[in-house]
């Protein structure tokens, strides 16, 4: 609103300069790219990181299987650790020597972390893997997917619109840096004589 209420101040003023009226349009046009083009930025990237991520949750669904895996034994280091992945990082996971049956229908053991506060040989449990029977992550869900893109879109929206200002504050210090080289020039030239009595006679 300040760039439409200096251009509207500046069009008739007798006092207006050319950068005056320059840097009150740049205000403007700054306003309008922030509040037209920064949303359709944020929009397009958060569609696109949306399809990606969304083609990524189906692969993975397919691509890992949940299985159950049994207690062999606690493994030689057992501290209770959080896992990352999890919706609560408070589920208490402990690390085990465990036997597990691929989808491929090889067996498999191997040592992994168990969401068992208190494991014992024979409790059972379960875990993600590939087509063969190796450890992976779980696969990524699609409300954690739908967050990261909105999240995406977001921050891409705020990196334009921080984009434009800069632009524009980069635009008006160069203007102010002329002006007041103008005025340097302006005042060297009537300095030496300024306020002197009978200057000019």
């Amino acid at each position: 609103m300040r760039a439409i209420g200096g251009i509207w101040r500046w069009r008739h003023n007798p006092l207006r300069r050319g950068t005056d009226l320059v840097e009150a349009w740049v205000a403007l046009s700054a306003l309008l790219l922030i509040l037209l083009v920064a949303p359709v930025v944020g929009s397009l990237i958060g569609a696109v990181a949306q399809d990606s991520l969304q083609q990524a949750v189906r692969e993975q669904r397919q691509a890992r299987h949940e299985i159950t895996a049994t207690v062999v034994r606690k493994a030689a280091a057992s501290p209770l650790q959080a896992d990352p992945e999890a919706a609560s990082g408070r589920e208490t996971r402990s690390r085990v020597v465990a036997d597990w049956t691929a989808p491929d229908g090889t067996g498999r053991h191997g040592t992994v972390l168990a969401a068992l506060k208190t494991p014992h040989r024979g409790d059972h449990f379960e875990i993600w893997t590939d087509a063969h029977g190796t450890l992976v992550a779980r696969p990524l869900d699609s409300a954690t997917a739908t967050t990261h893109a909105v999240l995406a879109g977001f921050g891409a929206a705020l990196l334009t619109a921080g984009a434009v200002e800069g632009g524009r504050r980069l635009i008006v210090w160069r203007m102010v840096r002329r002006r007041y080289a103008r005025w340097d020039q302006a005042w060297d030239r009537a300095g030496p004589d300024w306020g002197r009595t009978g200057t000019g006679s």
